[in-house]
C-alpha cells in the first residue's frame, strides 16, 4: 500500500512538474510559488497517507496477533526511527527555505535519511527492514550524482521498492503461516 500511495504521489508531482515546465502553469502571481506550493502539498499529503496507512495495519497486525501496540520495543522503535527523519526534514526544509536553489537534492536527502532512518530502528523489527534502509540510502547518494532525475529515484525508493519489500514481508512471514 505504501509503495502504491507513493508511486501516486510521484505521477502528481510529475504532472505539476510538466504543466509548469510547458508553459502551462501558473494561476497566482508567481508561477514558481504555485508549482513549489503544489508539490509541497502533494508530498505532505503522502507524507500523512503513508503514515496512516501505516499505523492502520500496524494496529491491524497487533489486534491480530493479540499484542500491545505501545511497548519498550515500540517506544525504541519510534525513538530510533524518527531521530534520522526528524534530522533529515529539518534539512530538507533548510533546502527548501534557506538554499532555495539546491532543490535538486531534496528527493536524494529523503532516500538517504529515511534510509538511515531504516538502518537505526532495524535492530528493533525484522532484519529485513534494515536491508531496505540500505538499499534506500544507495539509492539516495546514487540520486545525488544524478540531479535533474531525483523524481525517479524517489518513486522507486519510496514507491517500487516499498512494493518489492511489501511483497518479500507477506511470502516470508504472512504467507508461510
Amino acid at each position: 500500500m505504501l509503495g502504491s500511495i507513493a508511486l501516486i504521489g510521484a505521477y502528481l508531482a510529475h504532472t505539476e512538474i510538466v504543466k509548469y515546465l510547458n508553459g502551462n502553469y501558473g494561476y497566482g502571481v508567481d508561477a514558481d510559488l504555485d508549482i513549489e506550493f503544489n508539490l509541497l502539498k502533494i508530498g505532505l499529503s503522502v507524507l500523512i497517507v503513508a503514515l496512516a496507512g501505516g499505523s492502520l495495519f500496524t494496529y491491524r497486525q497487533s489486534k491480530k496477533k493479540q499484542l500491545p501496540i505501545w511497548d519498550k520495543t515500540s517506544k525504541n522503535l519510534l525513538i530510533n526511527l524518527a531521530i534520522p527523519l526528524i534530522a533529515g526534514g529539518l534539512f530538507i526544509l533548510s533546502l527548501i527555505f534557506v538554499h532555495p536553489n539546491s532543490y535538486g537534492l531534496i528527493a536524494p536527502s529523503c532516500l538517504v535519511f529515511y534510509g538511515l532512518a531504516l538502518i537505526n530502528a532495524g535492530k528493533y523489527t525484522y532484519t529485513d527492514v534494515r536491508y531496505l534502509g540500505i538499499c534506500e540510502a544507495i539509492l539516495g547518494i546514487i540520486a545525488m550524482f544524478n540531479i535533474g532525475y531525483g523524481l525517479y529515484f524517489w518513486a522507486f525508493g519510496f514507491g517500487v521498492l516499498h512494493i518489492f519489500y511489501g511483497l518479500l514481508m507477506y511470502f516470508k512471514y504472512e504467507r508461510a503461516k
